[in-house]
């Protein structure tokens, strides 16, 4: 075989796998994602060189990058390919910041701030001799709908009460003859009934009154997420004592009835059997229960 017999072959042989690869699915695959990763870093190239144009009003440079990034994003499959997407994403918002924080300088400055105070809030003063005064009654207007709402600690029941206690003096104890009797201990105050007793006899008046109610409603207090856990604690005490009765409905709401308490005899002979679970109920609860029940259809009343 001579030598421009085997460069023919060679030729054609070539040719041939050439083809072959064409037709290979494997290979169209390979090369898409090799075409992609190569545009990716032309959009990167994009950014360097475009860099002091990205941050101008009138250029459209920066939406157009984001435009051919979003359209390369759609055809992200591999992890290289995901990592030239973030790095893409980094240098724009890293061109961005930069020019920024050259526009901004250090922000705002000390003496950019009181000028502000001095222009918006001054007043003359009332004597002659010429000086401004700063409207701080002007200022505190502007801020109370931002300040409205007041920040503090909030217990379960009332504020806590930090006072010191003065000690109490011992006396000492006099010699008991045999005419002297004890005293009669007056049993009013321990009567008296506490504040878990009041919400169990209002909440009770309000399940008399409609019957029957959702769990939700009965409970929730929008305006405070510690009065909310009061009325879960006193509802606890209703169930436990039979006076009320939680049930789901076949949409797993919880149902909330009035019922008469059970006899000492049914519990002893076990008649009546008492069921217990696990409320489970936090802050984001709380929020989540204000989303849910609308506005006005809360039962118990806030207390001061």
């Amino acid at each position: 075989m001579t030598e421009s017999e085997k460069t023919t072959l060679l030729t054609v042989k070539h040719e041939i796998e050439s083809d072959s690869e064409a037709n290979d699915p494997n290979y169209q695959h390979v090369t898409d994602r090799r075409t992609l990763r190569t545009r990716y870093l032309a959009v990167k190239n994009l950014i360097f060189d475009e860099r002091d144009d990205l941050s101008s009003i009138d250029s459209a440079k920066f939406k157009s990058i984001v435009n051919d990034l979003e359209s390369l994003h759609q055809f992200v499959l591999k992890p290289r390919e995901q990592i030239a997407d973030a790095e893409a994403l980094l240098d724009i918002t890293n061109t961005l910041l930069t020019s920024v924080k050259a526009t901004n300088g250090d922000g705002i400055t000390i003496s950019d701030f009181v000028d502000s105070l001095v222009r918006d809030f001054a007043k003359q003063s009332s004597r002659l001799d010429g000086r401004t005064l700063i409207d701080w009654k002007k200022i505190g207007i502007e801020f109370s709908d931002a300040s409205r709402s007041s920040r503090g600690c909030r217990t379960m029941i009332g504020p806590m009460d930090t006072q010191m206690k003065q000690r109490k003096a011992r006396r000492k104890r006099a010699r008991l003859v045999e005419n002297e009797q004890p005293a009669e201990v007056d049993d009013t105050d321990i009567k008296k009934k506490t504040n878990t007793d009041i919400n169990m006899a209002t909440m009770f008046d309000i399940l008399r009154k409609h019957r029957i109610v959702r769990l939700e409603q009965l409970v929730i207090n929008r305006n405070s997420f510690a009065q909310t856990v009061e009325n879960i604690f006193a509802l606890s005490f209703l169930v436990k004592d039979g006076r009320a009765d939680i049930k789901l409905d076949e949409k797993g709401i919880h149902l909330v009835s009035p019922k008469n308490a059970p006899t000492a005899t049914a519990i002893a002979s076990k008649e009546v059997v008492y069921n217990h679970f696990v409320f489970r109920f936090d802050f984001k609860d709380w929020k989540l229960m204000k989303d849910y029940i609308e506005v006005g259809h809360e039962l118990m009343p806030h207390r001061d």
